[in-house]
């Protein structure tokens, strides 16, 4: 008997980022993080700056989500994401770079409005280093 499956669908404002069959996911919610399986109650969630893992015949991947909308229902996870990046949609030196000029500008003094859109892109490069460095170990740990 053919093992049940979910149908992940991810689409930003520019692209479809992925449409395919998967055994699992796990995203980040605004609550916590949540694991979806086939045969989910349905469900809706705001979803966090935050890695999503989906499994597929026991390998993970993993991608940047950038806040957004989820839905399950009937088998079926739809992301409307603000954005998701693969690894390779990530510029890791940038992102490290980025991430080092949120550290120092932390250490100003400046307006609560200011801290908190430097604690969001913060957020959103650590997230960003955090899949692209995951991507690189497993491509490293293959290749040895």
């Amino acid at each position: 008997m053919a093992k049940s499956k979910l149908r992940l669908q991810i689409t930003t404002p520019e692209a479809v980022k992925i449409d395919e069959d998967v055994d699992m996911v796990i995203m980040r919610c605004l609550s916590g993080d949540m694991g979806i399986l086939p045969n989910h109650e349905p469900v809706s969630a705001m979803l966090d700056i935050g890695i999503l893992r989906l499994f597929n015949d026991e390998v993970e991947r993993r991608v940047a989500v950038l806040g957004g909308i989820a839905q399950v229902k009937n088998n079926v996870v739809t992301i409307l994401a603000n954005d998701a990046q693969w690894p390779e949609d990530i510029d890791l030196a940038f992102a490290k770079a980025e991430r080092e000029r949120m550290e120092l500008r932390a250490q100003e003094d400046r307006d609560a409005m200011e801290m908190q859109r430097d604690q969001v892109l913060l957020k959103r490069t650590l997230v960003q280093i955090e899949v692209s460095s995951h991507q690189q170990m497993i491509s490293k740990i293959e290749h040895e």
